[in-house]
């Protein structure tokens, strides 16, 4: 049975949407958006109905993105429905190019309800039928991470499966921390090589002098130092797969063996005049451009070819932010397990806060900060005390007032000082989760002013208690 929320406070649509909806739905309300956010982290709702005055904006104020990402922050895949009067319909459209599914209009047309809902239905089923089919490829351990919203990244995904099973050489192109390693691992996972080694190798972070004979091996007595025989990782991964990350680091002598890899599947041991075999497949992967290297000459261009047989460009964390709510649940049942907390959800002002940062590290910035809150939390919900302050800076950036204000300097004056003072008591309240003694401490003032404050700018504090 599908379950239902009705976030209104007139009687009269919910019951008209009851009639319309029958005892197919299971359906809730909540009187405003602060009692929905607490039924929607209680339990899972395949559909929300909203008044279009509720979704207009909660703590913080951030508009509307900010409201449907709180609303859907625990449950990504809950579908929003928009309830406006036709007077409002392109107010209501706007808010679809924000996120939500679809609108109905006032006073509720049983038939329009009905319709929405089975559309809906239809959208749930066909969407869990991509993910049977999705899952009858993808390991069972690995199904979190190739959650996605991003149509970048569901290209990508379509690229591993198609060359996950073949003995073809991938490239995996991005920018630091984007992923790459995880996804070579993803594509050994699936590939007919997944019983054999999977081998990893940071060419950047070996020495030039050591990097050929970590790569080959040596033979005793081949350098100073060289005191016996040693395997390197290509005869290691034999039957496997070896990950080059960073394979733009690779000196020139280095270069050369790894080409002779690729084209005949040999090569010889630093110091050894016996030929080698080696069944191995490689990925690489890089955060420079090669083909600019090759051009300049500190690349061999015959090897960035080799190389580049199948290129996959992974998307910066800033271009996928769709894909921020599946990344921090991952990131949440994986602290989980290393920790042995339980901890189940993350505040929505962190939640938008995440979709907005510019994310110069990547995925691995995203995850070093959650782990780091996450041992600092000492709630079940991840709160905006234990993250960074830099996190949300964007927060409470105001625009400049325009010049052509009709109230002239003084008026525009007044408007940046009530516009600063309000995001500053919506994020100081957040912090504090509501608890106004300790937010009157904070901002150096006394509770009556701050009572007075939180009356101008209709502020409550329930609406920030976790």
């Amino acid at each position: 049975m599908r379950t239902v929320l009705v976030v209104t406070a007139n009687q009269k649509d919910l019951d008209l949407i009851r009639q319309a909806l029958g005892s197919d739905y299971r359906i809730e309300r909540a009187m405003d958006v602060g009692e929905a956010l607490r039924l929607l982290r209680k339990s899972h709702h395949d559909l929300v109905y909203i008044d279009i005055d509720l979704i207009m904006g909660i703590p913080p104020q951030n508009g509307v993105a900010s409201t449907l990402e709180a609303l859907s922050c625990n449950h990504p895949a809950a579908r929003i429905v928009v309830m406006a009067p036709t007077e409002r319909i392109r107010q209501a459209i706007n808010i679809l190019k924000a996120g939500a599914t679809d609108y109905i209009t006032y006073p509720p047309v049983p038939d329009e309800v009905r319709l929405v809902a089975e559309s809906v239905d239809k959208n749930i089923i066909r969407d869990l039928e991509l993910d049977y089919l999705r899952d009858q490829f993808w390991q069972a351990e690995t199904r979190d991470l190739v959650r996605t919203e991003s149509a970048a990244m569901q290209t990508v995904f379509k690229k591993i499966q198609s060359v996950a099973r073949t003995k073809a050489t991938v490239l995996l192109i991005g920018e630091t921390g984007t992923g790459k390693g995880v996804l070579a691992k993803l594509i050994h996972l699936h590939s007919n090589r997944r019983e054999a080694p999977f081998i990893s190798v940071h060419c950047g972070a070996i020495p030039e002098t050591l990097l050929e004979s970590e790569l080959f091996g040596h033979e005793k007595g081949a350098f100073t130092g060289a005191h016996r025989k040693k395997l390197g990782k290509f005869e290691i991964a034999r039957g496997g797969t070896i990950f080059l990350d960073e394979v733009g680091t690779i000196p020139s002598a280095s270069q050369i063996k790894l080409l002779q890899v690729l084209q005949d599947g040999t090569f010889n041991r630093v110091g050894g005049e016996d030929t080698i075999e080696t069944d191995t497949r490689i990925i690489a992967a890089t955060n420079a451009d090669l083909k600019q290297m090759s051009e300049a000459g500190s690349f061999r261009r015959d090897l960035y070819y080799r190389l580049n047989v199948f290129p996959i460009l992974l998307p910066p964390l800033r271009e996928r932010r769709e894909d921020i709510p599946f990344l921090v649940n991952a990131f949440l049942k994986k602290f989980n397990q290393s920790y042995g907390k339980n901890m189940t959800a993350i505040h929505p002002h962190v939640l938008y806060s995440l979709k907005n940062y510019q994310w110069p590290g990547n995925i691995r910035e995203l995850e070093n900060i959650m782990e780091r809150a996450y041992i600092l939390e000492t709630s079940s919900v991840l709160t905006p005390g234990c993250f960074p302050d830099e996190l949300f800076e964007q927060d409470v950036h105001i625009d400049s007032p325009s010049p052509d204000n009709q109230n002239g300097l003084a008026g525009a004056r007044k408007k940046a000082i009530e516009d600063f003072e309000r995001h500053y008591l919506r994020n100081l309240f957040t912090r504090n989760q509501g608890r106004v003694k300790k937010s009157a401490v904070d901002a150096g003032i006394t509770s009556r002013q701050l009572n007075k404050l939180m009356l101008k700018y209709g502020i409550r504090k329930e609406d920030y208690k976790v």
